[in-house]
Order: C-alpha cells, then structure tokens, then sequence
C-alpha cells in the first residue's frame, strides 16, 4: 500500500503511473493530481474533496463511498469507474467520461456533468437534484429512482431515455439513501 506522502514526492517529480494503487482511505483533501493514470486503482473512502483530478484517468478504479466533494474532474477518465456512494457535491464533471460508471446511490448535489458521457452508466438512487445536465448523453443509462429536482437538462437526452422508467424531474430518490455516503440496508444500493 502506497503511503500518501509517496504518491505526492512522485507526483511533484512528474510521475504520473499510479496503476492499481492501493490508496484507500488515504486523505488527499485538496491535492492536485490532474492527467496522473489512477486506472485501476483502489481509492474507496479516500478524501479527495476539493482535488484537481481534471483530466485524471481513473478507469476501472474504485471509488466507493470516497469524498470528491468539490473535486474539479473536468474532461477525466472515469469510464466503468466504482463510485457507489461516493460524495460529488459540488464536483466539475464538465466533459468527463463516466461510461459504463457505477453511481449507485452516489452524491451529486449541485454537480456539474455538463457535457459529460454517462453512456450505460448506473444512476440508480443517485441524488442529482440542482445538477447541470446541459447536453449529457445518458443512452442505455439507468436513473431509476434518482433525484433530479431542479436539474438543468438542457439538451441532454435524459427525458426521451427515462420516459418509461421511475425517474423524472420531480424525483423519487431520498427514500433511496441518506446522503451520507452510507446505503440503505433494504439492498437498493449495495456499498
């Protein structure tokens, strides 16, 4: 397991293959770690909130119930990213690719995804009430049950893809989820 004060001194001499490191529950509040390759790596209840993650790969890594709040992952690699319970409040995710994403019952309040590619992404019980989701492509993504209250959809094919599903811009979803990283224990979002 990688200590954070190592992955720091090796960022700071311009390396950026971080491949499948073990950095889980690492407290890395506020770091700048933007186009370093995380791919794989395992980051679940790490602190990232307030990172500079942008342009960031973070393929296949896992996430779960990490803290990106704040995070500014514009343009990042999430492709097929573990984010289940994870705290995106606030997170620029403008641009971002999350295809194939697991947000199961993820945190993003007030998070921009403008732009971004949820392409087959699972949104099911995600909190995206407040969210810009201006010209998002959510084909074959799941929002069952996910909140979108007050969410920009401008351009975004978010209606036409969830016209016979629970989600809708009234939204469904705090009966899913307390908002605190934690599922619920009815097994609508495993953790």
């Amino acid at each position: 397991m990688m200590k954070t004060q190592d992955l720091l001194n090796h960022y700071a001499a311009r390396e950026w293959d971080f491949r499948e490191v073990n950095l889980a529950e690492a407290a890395l509040s506020g770091v700048n770690l933007s186009r370093a390759d995380l791919s794989r790596a395992d980051l679940s209840r790490a602190d990232l909130s307030h990172a500079e993650l942008s342009g960031t790969s973070l393929h296949q890594a896992n996430l779960t119930n990490a803290d990106l709040s704040g995070a500014d992952l514009t343009g990042a690699n999430l492709t097929e990213v573990n984010l289940i319970g994870a705290d995106l409040s606030g997170a620029n995710l403008s641009g971002a690719d999350l295809s194939g994403a697991d947000l199961r019952c993820a945190n993003l309040h007030h998070a921009n995804l403008s732009d971004a590619n949820l392409t087959d992404a699972e949104l099911s019980g995600a909190d995206l009430s407040g969210a810009s989701l201006r010209n998002v492509t959510v084909k074959g993504a799941s929002l069952i049950g996910a909140d979108l209250i007050g969410a920009d959809l401008t351009g975004s094919d978010v209606i036409k893809t969830e016209a016979n599903r629970e989600a809708t811009p009234s939204g469904v979803s705090h009966k899913w989820v307390t908002w605190n990283g934690s599922c619920p224990t009815n097994g609508s979002c495993p953790t």
